[in-house]
């Protein structure tokens, strides 16, 4: 009996750690862990609001530097102060993967 409840009790351990670990990736209306992919962007170098991967292939993101109205999801406008939101850049665990283009920025 104690056997039994030791198999379920790891394969949960598994199956929990096995969801936390997927990254959020975008979802079709534009938003990542509840963020809307659009705005002011600050680089942080810790407690990011998400982390990110910069790809040159498979985005999750296609990312357009804007210098103002940074309105449309994928437009972002990098500022130092009165951002939306923050990233990190990171090589690996990314939450969002973004490819940076000159036209056409959004959800793959």
């Amino acid at each position: 009996m104690t056997r039994i409840l030791a198999i379920i009790t790891a394969l949960a351990i598994i199956a929990a750690l096995a969801l936390s670990s997927r990254a959020a990736e975008a979802t079709p209306d534009g938003r990542c862990k509840g963020i809307r992919l659009c705005g002011k962007v600050k680089v942080v170098n810790s407690f990011p609001d998400l982390k990110v991967q910069v790809v040159d292939r498979f985005p999750d993101l296609k990312v357009k530097k804007v210098q103002s109205f940074a309105d449309e999801i994928g437009e972002w406008k990098f500022v130092e102060r009165g951002e939306d939101f923050t990233v990190q850049f990171v090589d690996s665990f990314p939450d969002l993967k973004i490819q940076y283009v000159d036209a056409f920025p959004g959800v793959r």
